[in-house]
């Protein structure tokens, strides 16, 4: 296992998209590639915390709060920080942080509180503007259930208390190749008209890049 399948999941509980634009969040020092070898879990990453890792065999540190606040200008160690950086650099420690992506998440901090104190009318104070994106895309009408599929798989279409939504309009499609081109429906120079359904579906803003994979691996 790397560093970036253990972002991964965290960003499954937390995505980093929902952070406040004012906070640093992620992967502060290291390589995503490393492999791991022992996590470590803190509130701050103090000098203290990183020989704890270090005595532990733990090369991933995941903090709450970010050690990195703000741009560095040097790493001399002089303060606190930059000592920290500096250990974690040479003994090729990785530091990933969270803080208001997860202050911010459905289940995160704030949840579980609540949970904890067994609140019963609960509701987001703040709730973040703009987490909601739409695609639309274009597919032959016989492929737009396997496509709708795999976009519902992985996140699409999932709405509040609701998954699988999309809306889906049939209409007609013309296209025609030029000598390079190489299409699924017809040939080269060839002008085709083809039923397609117009699909669109909902999804969270962190789920953008895995459904714009997902759709150019199962679109025909």
């Amino acid at each position: 296992m790397i560093v970036q399948d253990i972002i991964q999941q965290l960003e499954t509980l937390a995505p980093l998209a929902y952070a406040e634009e004012f906070d640093n969040v992620g992967l502060l020092v290291g390589d995503k590639n490393t492999k791991v070898s022992g996590v470590l879990v803190t509130l701050d990453t103090l000098p203290e915390v990183v020989d704890e890792a270090i005595a532990n065999n733990c090369n991933l540190i995941v903090s709450f709060h970010p050690i990195i606040f703000k741009g560095l200008k040097s790493i001399t160690g002089k303060t606190y920080v930059e000592r920290v950086v500096q250990k974690a650099l040479k003994n090729d420690i990785c530091i990933f942080a969270i803080h208001t992506a997860l202050d911010n998440a459905f289940k995160g901090v704030n949840a579980t509180i609540c949970d904890a104190l067994e609140l019963k009318h609960k509701s987001i104070l703040i709730p973040q503007q703009g987490t909601l994106k739409k695609l639309s895309t274009f597919v032959p009408t016989a492929q737009a259930d396997a496509l709708r599929s795999a976009l519902f798989e992985v996140g699409g279409g999932a709405v509040g208390n609701y998954n699988n939504c999309s809306f889906n309009s049939k209409g007609l499609g013309t296209f025609k190749g030029n000598e390079h081109s190489n299409p699924v429906l017809g040939s080269p120079n060839e002008m085709k008209v083809v039923e397609e359904t117009k699909i669109e579906i909902v999804f969270e803003k962190h789920l953008e890049v895995v459904l714009l994979k997902t759709l150019k691996e199962n679109h025909p």
